[in-house]
């Protein structure tokens, strides 16, 4: 095979899984998108509690998404091994731990709702919008747990369809209900809250029977089995760690930021949703590296494995620029869709800049995040976690004494996806995550 027919045999393959993802994971940050300009257009103190309400959920659903990943490379790789039965077993397992953790951590949210609400917000009444929509969004994690373990699931066997169907289908039901809740009932911000947790009940509901069904077909009973939980509760351990990282510098960032004052704050949650929004494009082909990398290295190719990673490489540099561009591009009228606070706004603009800036980079290391959680690399992306977290710090919290501003702020976490890219490159280099079979 010459070296054109191989490079176009490798990108149909990560075409055909990052394709369907961007369409899927594209949806979720459009329903938080849409959230936020709801919100915003209530003031900026509810816009503010949103922000402080979002890092909470997104923390505690961050500290999980270990139910995708771990349970995407284990069924891939038995997939590509031709071992169907195991795999049902897997996807059961993480579904069945999912199921525990959520309701364990729900009660836990509605429970901390108004005492983290008070330790992480700017003032009492951005406290009181925050706990109402968390205790109410509360209900919802149990959902969001189930549906990222079934995602995870029909990822390894090359399934993108369904989990794309479902969250589009959440997000179009979202929308509708939130319309109506916040402004059609003066719910506000409780209404908005109730909305997002029944259409991610009705995603979850559908992720999951489709899971079951494919798991019975394989022969595999849906009755929950202490060991497949177990195995997958084990092999999660390190991408917990490896996430806790990354949720432990959005919650440094967030309350530097509420240090800042109410517009700060609220500039800073609609940053960060452009960022995640640019964050699950990017995620398209780091899917496709955790999806691909698993079968292949299953299959016991090693050739293939380095010729996708790549090639998703070079997508991720590109995909990152052109991102990066287009949020540099539209600046000048982004703020206008989530406030009409002028204070907000002299904010916004120059953070929004400085987030367009990093993502070529953040291409990458998404890139290199997705090979290596798809080799089964967890340890190691632990410890670069960590590592990347110890460089971050002291600049995060140096933007915060020294009340630099909430540019500086973003700046600090451009340092952060450095330190990041130079951790999983140097992995990628040693070729010691290559292990077949």
């Amino acid at each position: 095979m010459s070296r054109v027919e191989n490079t176009r045999g490798t990108s149909r393959q990560i075409l055909a899984v990052a394709l369907p993802a961007f369409a899927a994971l594209v949806a979720e940050p459009v329903m938080l998108l849409a959230d936020t300009a709801m919100i915003g257009h209530l003031g900026t103190p509810e816009l503010a509690g949103l922000a402080v309400a979002s890092v909470v959920l997104t923390t505690i659903v961050g500290l999980c998404v270990f139910l995708a990943y771990g349970t995407t490379s284990a069924v891939a790789r038995s997939h590509g091994a031709g071992r169907e039965a195991e795999a049902g077993a897997q996807a059961v397992g993480g579904i069945w731990l999912a199921a525990g953790l959520g309701v364990g951590l729900g009660m836990l949210a509605a429970l901390l709702a108004r005492p983290v609400s008070t330790a992480l917000a700017s003032s009492t009444e951005v406290a009181d919008h925050a706990s109402t929509y968390l205790a109410i969004s509360a209900a919802g994690v149990p959902a969001m747990l189930l549906a990222l373990a079934a995602t995870g699931a029909l990822r390894g066997v090359l399934d993108l369809r369904t989990p794309l169907y479902a969250t589009v289908s959440a997000c179009v039901a979202n929308v509708g209900l939130n319309a109506v809740l916040i402004y059609g009932l003066g719910w506000g911000v409780a209404g908005a809250a109730l909305g997002t947790v029944v259409a991610q009940w009705g995603a979850a509901v559908w992720l999951v029977t489709t899971v079951v069904r494919r798991a019975s077909a394989d022969g595999v009973s849906s009755r929950p089995r202490l060991a497949p939980v177990l195995d997958a509760a084990r092999a999660g351990v390190p991408l917990l760690i490896r996430t806790a990282t990354l949720r432990v510098a959005v919650l440094l960032a967030t309350a530097v930021a509420a240090t800042f004052g109410d517009a700060s704050l609220a500039a800073y949650q609609v940053t960060a949703i452009v960022v995640t929004f640019c964050a699950f494009a990017l995620d398209a082909i780091a899917i496709a590296g955790q999806t691909l990398t698993g079968r292949a290295l299953g299959a016991g190719d090693a050739d293939l494995t380095q010729a996708l990673t790549s090639q998703m490489l070079r997508w991720g540099w590109g995909m990152g620029a052109a991102i990066g561009l287009v949020v540099a591009a539209l600046t000048p009228w982004l703020p206008a869709a989530f406030t009409t606070d002028p204070a907000v706004v002299d904010v916004l603009v120059p953070a929004l800049l400085a987030a367009a800036l990093v993502q070529p980079l953040s291409g990458a290391v998404f890139v290199l995040d997705g090979v290596l959680i798809g080799a089964g690399d967890g340890r190691y992306l632990a410890v670069a976690g960590a590592v990347a977290l110890v460089a971050y710090a002291p600049f995060a919290l140096l933007a915060g004494v020294t009340d630099a501003g909430l540019t500086w702020l973003w700046v600090a976490y451009a340092g952060f996806i450095a330190a990041r890219w130079v951790t999983l490159e140097h992995r990628r280099r040693s070729g010691r995550w290559i292990v077949l079979g």
